[in-house]
């Protein structure tokens, strides 16, 4: 199974910039040998099961409770059985398509 999660979270009372908080919950994300993908708005991620990115998130939060009083967060799930490494795989596919993309 593959299950691709992209998510935002950050902390809303850390005023403009949240890299710093953020950071730290990309540093969890990439010390977890999953997959990932950082864009500008958000994080995708994939892991094995459901559970699995439930985690990821249940730790995002986890980092960032301690150090903000409201906490904002967006999660999109796509799950696909019998699937693996869609990340760069739904890349792949338009890249096959129309040539070379901005990744």
């Amino acid at each position: 199974m593959s299950v691709l999660m992209e998510f935002a979270m950050f902390p809303t009372d850390k005023g403009e910039s949240v890299s710093e908080y953020v950071s730290k919950v990309i540093k969890m994300i990439s010390e977890s040998g999953y997959e990932y993908q950082l864009t500008a708005m958000g994080t995708i991620i994939e892991t094995e099961t459901f559970d699995q990115a439930l985690e990821i998130l249940s730790k995002s939060h986890s980092i960032l409770e301690p150090v903000s009083n409201r906490i904002s967060s967006n999660v999109k799930f796509d799950i696909q059985k019998k699937k693996k490494n869609r990340i760069s795989g739904k890349i792949k596919s338009i890249v096959d398509k129309i040539g070379n993309v901005n990744t």
